[in-house]
């Protein structure tokens, strides 16, 4: 076991596992630690814990020392000091006319570099913008291009369920959605139900979605044929959740329906068609859109 304290070197971020170094740290302590760039300034996002050290990537780095006041006035110049080079930026980018929308800059602590992140429909020749900022704020400067995911994370905002965005408050990491999570899910394939404020697939599809994989992996499919009590019928509907079945049974009269759970019934012959839902195929062009920029936006982040 060894001791370890996990930072966090801005909110929304990942958290990073850290060597106190002697150090008791509370939550939301403010710190300087050693990176590959340099000092850096952190808050604590969980305090001193003991973790199995084959879940600890070696070697770790330092915390050098609680922030002081010096340290603390650094940081918000620094924060001072990224309000005025956005302007600057703009400015800049107007004069160059260049097709990039400018999103945030970050000063590092020590105020070596200068990032501007930006998004962009593709590559941008930004060399002489780079000049231009390099000769006004004299440190070295670096442009990056950011997905749409990661903008409206550093914008903030609500989802359309009224909490704050899962990207602006506990989200660590971006990970791959797709249409079929949400077939799976039983959810509306219309396009602006199943997008978020990104204009992307909501994040949250991602949750809860080894659930129903394992139900489903149980549950007979719509249209498979069963035996229950009351005779042999076909599955009309599932519940996946609760793991009940909406069974149809000819009669003399024509149909009727009757509600089972799942473990009350045993499959005679498992469908092996496709369901079609209509919505998907009203909203084929716009689903393979959806799923499309879903792939794009994984490149995007795994190049950062």
């Amino acid at each position: 076991m060894k001791e370890v304290v996990g930072i966090r070197f801005k909110k929304p971020g990942k958290i990073y596992f850290f060597d106190p170094a002697g150090l008791k740290l509370n939550l939301n302590d403010s710190v300087i630690a050693d990176t590959t760039n340099g000092e850096e300034f952190a808050k604590i996002a969980m305090a001193n814990k003991l973790m199995p050290e084959e879940k600890i990537v070696e070697p770790l780095r330092k915390i050098l020392r609680v922030a002081n006041h010096k340290d603390i006035n650094q940081f918000n110049e620094n924060k001072q000091k990224e309000k005025e080079a956005y302007k600057i930026a703009l400015d800049k980018i107007a004069k160059h006319k260049l097709p990039m929308k400018l999103i945030d800059v970050e000063y590092k602590f020590d105020r070596t570099k200068l990032l501007f992140y930006f998004t962009a429909d593709g590559r941008i020749d930004f060399r002489e913008l780079v000049k231009d900022l390099a000769a006004i704020f004299r440190t070295r400067i670096e442009l990056r291009q950011i997905g749409v995911r990661d903008e409206v994370r550093r914008i903030g905002g609500n989802g359309i369920c009224g909490r704050e965005l899962c990207c602006c408050s506990f989200l660590n990491n971006f990970e791959a959605v797709s249409i079929k999570m949400a077939k799976e899910q039983n959810m509306s394939l219309n396009p602006s139900k199943i997008s978020g404020v990104c204009g992307r697939l909501m994040c949250c599809l991602k949750y809860e979605q080894e659930a129903y994989e394992e139900k489903l992996a149980r549950l007979p499919k719509v249209g498979s044929i069963v035996e229950t009590i009351d005779g042999e019928g076909s599955v009309s509907s599932v519940d996946i959740l609760k793991e009940d079945l909406r069974v149809k049974f000819e009669d003399d009269d024509g149909f009727h329906y009757k509600k089972y759970h799942a473990k009350d019934v045993k499959v005679i012959k498992e469908s092996d068609v496709e369901e079609i839902d209509p919505e998907e195929k009203e909203n084929e062009k716009e689903l393979e859109e959806l799923e499309k920029l879903a792939k794009d936006d994984i490149l995007v982040e795994d190049d950062m």
